[in-house]
């Protein structure tokens, strides 16, 4: 019995393919994995991320995203689309097309059950490895709760984590707020 190979792909190949297609996939090492669509929730969650974050922002040199924004972390190869990206003075970008960001600031990701355990290890382990990268958010779909990490002056990382509707996390690398009432607005817990 033979088996196939996988193939392997460039970064150029890979995203060659990934801007003709219709759906998002990440990429690491060689190899194109494909995104699952997210739930309701998960959608109701990022988007109130992305009006809660830019309504702070404006009129600052700070910018928000979402989650068509794609992420390369350059020291690992990762190729990525986490659900919210912030970032404070000029964004850096992978090429000229402007659609790979280098350099985020905070970085969110809504738990889903498929990837919590990989937004958690692996991937968080790929993204510490971004210099500017000051906080990453995990924010829960099924309870209230949001755990937020902070990179400190030795390059650890400080975590503190809310779980009431009338607590916020302060966001200082861009200097906002996120009150868990906005974030879960529209939300009951599962």
């Amino acid at each position: 019995m033979s088996s196939q190979a996988t193939p392997t792909y460039s970064p150029q190949q890979y995203l060659a393919i990934e801007r003709d297609a219709q759906q998002k996939h990440e990429y690491l090492n060689g190899e194109i994995f494909a995104m699952v669509g997210a739930s309701e929730r998960h959608n109701l969650i990022a988007v109130n991320l992305v009006a809660s974050i830019y309504s702070q922002l404006r009129g600052t040199p700070c910018k928000v995203y979402s989650s068509d924004m794609r992420l390369k972390v350059s020291a690992t190869g990762l190729y990525t689309y986490p659900d919210v990206i912030a970032l404070c003075g000029e964004a850096h970008f992978d090429d000229e097309q402007r659609d790979t960001l280098l350099n985020p600031t905070v970085v969110i990701e809504v738990l889903s059950k498929s990837t919590e355990g990989y937004d958690r290890g692996e991937k968080f382990a790929h993204y510490r490895r971004i210099e500017s990268l000051a906080e990453y958010l995990l924010i829960s779909q099924d309870k209230y709760c949001i755990e937020h990490y902070v990179r400190q002056p030795d390059n650890q990382w400080l975590m503190s984590e809310v779980s009431k509707l009338d607590e916020r996390i302060e966001l200082p690398s861009i200097k906002c707020a996120l009150l868990l009432s906005d974030v879960y607005d529209r939300i009951e817990p599962a």
